[in-house]
């Protein structure tokens, strides 16, 4: 089961807020999630990010690969990628 860290959306219409969370591939954006990391709202200023460093840093290490922008939101919190060396 190829794992992924990514998005998904939350909140009310056009007052969204998003989970970041750990999804099987395959699956569509608003399934079922194997586990919630923490969650962003890109509405407040700043925005807001809240992630379970342990629980994401355990994720990677087991080959979860985060999305572009949960990549970028890992690596403002100090989490970063084990294994790779940029």
């Amino acid at each position: 089961m190829p794992a992924v860290i990514r998005l998904k959306r939350a909140g009310a219409q056009k007052k969204a807020v998003h989970r970041i969370v750990v999804m099987d591939k395959r699956k569509a954006r608003d399934s079922r999630a194997i586990e919630i990391l923490g969650y962003y709202d890109p509405k407040t200023d700043p925005a807001t990010v809240k992630v379970n460093k342990e629980r994401a840093e355990y994720w990677l290490s087991v080959g979860a690969a985060p999305s572009a922008i949960v990549n970028t939101l890992l690596k403002k919190q100090g989490i970063k990628k084990q294994g790779i060396k940029k």
